[in-house]
């Protein structure tokens, strides 16, 4: 059954102008090809708009925080409207209980009037509710009559901030869910375990984005300059997941190359790491940016842990790294992953074999291996991630007799 017409109702814990765009408003873009959908970003509080009432995003959104402002952030050439949450109530550094879950619902009520405020200005009844992975607030969906309620689980849920409430919320929106959606096969069979509902659909990538790294016209980023080839480089966020021995390890193995980690780092840095010769952190960029770092990496890499945490984690940067054409090296944290590589990256056991895979990596790579790991990053889009989402929707709504 086709999903075309509907109108979806899409509530995310990540904000529409992310510098990294989100798997949340990556699918969002594309069900906005044959449906009506209507985005509301992760909900400033009180201190949130204390510490970025000086920000380019804030000022994007000023004028929109109302209860009874309806005006939308418009995508151009699509379906796709984005509405901005009113402030609500600072309550996270409170413990979990009574006093917690009273202002929890007081802050859900507020998000359920503007829903319901910019459903009926549009005389919309009838929708499909998506809770994008916002496990903070488990119970907006209660009371809005949706035809479906979806929760979309995205990561493990980790550490004190999130593990402080989040466990508990989520265990909610998980036992209440019509369906839930899992980006990796163990969130998966965790979340089955709750609700026979219970799909998974892995994440992919803007590979017509990725693809722009191979305009011979293209800019380099200013990001790299002055940095030698051959660069060994990552994209993302340099955090937890990070194996930083590993990192140390090849960074000595290879002193005639340069590893380049481009993004935000949130892990302390030992000493080794930061007094490297050869080890860049240049700072974050934006998503529209991505393709310029990317022209000038010779080979990419995914260096996390093989721990459980990591084991759920499917990355959005592996099918950006294919989809440049790039040679890949990963450590063997998520097995799920090699189904849908199929031998195109290299999945290393550890780090003696990571470093091999790099000098092996430089010294074939090819115009045809380069076209084979486009062709495979080709089956992983979010275009194609849409239509099985899509046709879960579909069938869910078949079974609830709608």
């Amino acid at each position: 059954m086709d999903l075309k017409g509907q109108n979806i109702v899409i509530f995310s814990l990540f904000r529409f102008d992310a510098e990294i765009e989100s798997t949340s408003f990556a699918l969002a873009r594309q069900l906005a090809r044959d449906n009506e959908v209507f985005y509301f970003d992760n909900p400033y509080t009180i201190i949130d708009l204390i510490r970025r009432r000086k920000t380019a995003a804030f000022r994007k959104r000023w004028g929109k925080f109302g209860l009874f402002s309806d005006e939308p952030i418009i995508m151009p050439d699509s379906l796709l409207r984005v509405f901005i949450l009113p402030v609500l109530l600072s309550i996270h550094f409170l413990p979990e209980g009574r006093l917690y879950r009273f202002l929890l619902r007081v802050n859900e009520s507020l998000i359920r009037w503007k829903i319901r405020y910019v459903l009926k200005k549009r005389g919309i009844t009838d929708f499909i509710f998506i809770n994008s992975f916002n496990f903070h607030y488990p119970n907006v969906a209660q009371g809005l009559q949706a035809r479906l309620k979806v929760y979309q689980c995205l990561d493990p849920i980790i550490g004190d901030f999130d593990g402080r409430h989040g466990l508990v919320s989520e265990r909610e929106l998980v036992e209440n869910a019509d369906l839930i959606i899992c980006s990796s096969k163990q969130l998966y069979q965790e979340k089955k375990a709750l609700n026979p509902h219970t799909h998974f659909v892995p994440n992919a990538a803007d590979i017509d984005h990725s693809r722009k790294a191979l305009n011979p016209d293209l800019p380099l980023s200013p990001l790299l300059a002055g940095i030698t080839p051959p660069v060994v480089g990552y994209l993302g966020s340099v955090d937890h997941r990070m194996d930083l021995p590993l990192l140390g390890y090849l960074a000595a193995q290879h002193p005639d190359k340069n590893f380049v980690l481009i993004g935000p780092v949130f892990s302390d840095l030992p000493d080794s790491i930061q007094q490297a010769p050869n080890i860049h952190f240049p700072g974050k960029i934006q998503y529209a940016d991505l393709p310029s770092v990317l022209k000038g990496f010779s080979v990419c890499i995914i260096p996390f842990l093989k721990d459980e945490q990591s084991a759920t984690v499917f990355p959005l940067k592996l099918f950006e790294y294919l989809g440049a054409g790039k040679p890949v090296i990963i450590s063997d944290f998520n097995p799920d992953l090699q189904d849908f590589t199929f031998n195109s990256v290299a999945i290393c056991a550890d780090p003696p074999a990571f470093s091999e895979a790099i000098r092996v990596a430089l010294a074939t790579d090819s115009e045809a291996r380069r076209a084979e790991r486009i062709r495979i990053a080709s089956r992983n889009t979010w275009h194609h991630r849409a239509d099985a989402l899509a046709t879960l929707l579909a069938d869910a709504l078949v079974r609830k007799g709608h």
